[in-house]
């Protein structure tokens, strides 16, 4: 059995694609370790958390207004960006993106993992966010996005309000600071060893390799 503890933000571009790698490096690694079960958890992180919760804006408007950037900087950015997403099958439409202060989203994925569901809400909100333009702050928007994936919509609408699951978001985000976490996305191996970025499909098998040769040198001494 191989933990994963992963750190990311829904409003992240790299935690995005970094699933999708992260996942796609456990399929490789079991076509030749298929005996080798993984349990994997995600964890909040708030890459702005200082924007406000009724911000109306694009992503550009955000970064170039909130954060200080060109506007020529952040447009050639997002457009790599963009490219980078499609050779891997991500879909990014920064054109439509609805920049919003994500609290509201990791309480919703809180919730899911409770009823065993935090990766399907996650795939939901990655995808309603940077592809199809949903309000990751709007209570309404969650809801429906969490009934899609087979919670209770009223379940959603409580767990907004619920200060329990705000106290599980700060947790995470505490927990983060005290591993020197700064950035995400970020993968905690067998809760020792970390992998920080969206490393490739390949870097991720190898690593899991790595992980257990440690392991094994460990049990023999």
């Amino acid at each position: 059995m191989i933990r994963v503890d992963i750190w990311s933000d829904i409003a992240c571009p790299w935690c995005y694609l970094g699933k999708r790698r992260f996942e796609a490096g456990v399929a490789a690694f079991r076509e030749t370790r298929p005996e080798v079960e993984f349990e994997v958890e995600s964890h909040s992180f708030e890459l702005a958390p200082d924007t406000p919760l009724d911000f109306s804006g694009s992503e550009v408007d955000f970064l170039v207004k909130h954060k200080g950037m060109p506007a020529d900087r952040v447009e050639q950015m997002l457009a790599q960006m963009t490219e980078l997403a499609a050779a891997e099958g991500v879909t990014f439409r920064f054109d439509r993106v609805k920049h919003a202060n994500t609290a509201r989203a990791h309480r919703v994925l809180h919730l899911a993992k409770d009823s065993g569901l935090q990766a399907e809400m996650q795939d939901r909100l990655f995808r309603a966010y940077f592809g199809e333009g949903e309000d990751m702050s709007d209570p309404d928007t969650l809801a429906r996005l969490g009934a899609e994936v087979g919670l209770d919509p009223e379940a959603v609408r409580a767990a907004l309000e619920d200060e329990s699951y705000g106290a599980a978001v700060e947790q995470d985000i505490t927990r983060a600071r005290m591993l020197g976490v700064s950035g995400v996305p970020f993968f905690l191996i067998d809760q020792k060893y970390g992998v920080s970025g969206a490393q490739s499909a390949e870097a991720f098998a190898g690593a899991f390799e790595q992980v257990l040769e440690l392991s094994r040198g460990a049990a023999q001494r």
